[in-house]
């Protein structure tokens, strides 16, 4: 049982980089979701339907598939990629970078597709009735529309950072499976599991990996209560 709690210097680098992912994930995923949800909510236009559809790709596509087109887009000889590395010098593929970058695409339609739902539920005659009084669209967006959908704005946070933590396939494909660079804790476990013997070790990343997951869901529905409770107080 002892062995359960005796984290080793690769295994603390695996469950670090997984936390710094996903937390990067979703900083960096969320604003860009708010706008795309409202977007979607609130505007109606010719060919809405395809590009819901293209933004909800990774979400049924296989997880390789995915990484492997974003080693097409941002590896050095994709136009993206061959950009950054012929100009700044930076290689994405196969680095931090990538791995941030396959969480981003992964869990972006499920932040997209909560924080939309929310303000979709928002009465738009009180972003009428806000208008008329003279309120700018900005404003009626961050004093009406964004408090209104904020259980699905920390619904979505949480949610990038749980996909993050588990996401794999892409990130295999794209970032790699390098030690204290770009494995993150799925990618170590499937390293252990490959290992006879290392039965514990792949163990002790299991649990982690269950309980940081456990605890981003509480954090949200616990969230969510207290927003919930304070709007009703």
């Amino acid at each position: 049982m002892s062995e359960l709690f005796k984290y080793t210097a690769s295994e603390w680098s695996a469950i670090q980089l997984s936390l710094c992912v996903a937390l990067i994930c979703a900083v960096i995923t969320l604003p860009l979701a708010i706008a795309v949800g409202w977007f979607l909510a609130r505007k109606r236009f010719f060919g809405k339907s395809v590009l819901e559809g293209i933004l909800h790709l990774p979400l049924v596509l296989p997880p390789i598939t995915t990484g492997y087109l974003l080693l097409l887009v941002f590896g050095n000889r994709g136009f993206i990629g061959k950009f950054f590395y012929e100009t700044f010098g930076i290689q994405i593929a196969f680095s931090f970078y990538a791995a941030v970058i396959a969480a981003i695409f992964v869990s972006f339609p499920l932040v997209t597709r909560s924080i939309r739902l929310s303000i979709e539920l928002v009465d738009q005659k009180l972003e009428e009735a806000a208008r008329t009084l003279g309120a700018s669209n900005l404003r009626v967006f961050f004093t009406i529309t964004l408090p209104l959908a904020i259980p699905g704005v920390i619904s979505g946070f949480i949610l990038s950072f749980a996909r993050s933590l588990g996401e794999f396939g892409a990130t295999i494909s794209f970032a790699g499976n390098i030690e204290g660079k770009t494995q993150t804790l799925p990618l170590a476990i499937f390293s252990e599991m490959q290992v006879p013997g290392q039965e514990a070790s792949t163990m002790r990343l299991v649990v982690v990996s269950v309980i940081l997951s456990l605890l981003a869901m509480i954090a949200a529905e616990f969230l969510n209560r207290r927003v919930i409770k304070s709007k009703t107080a």
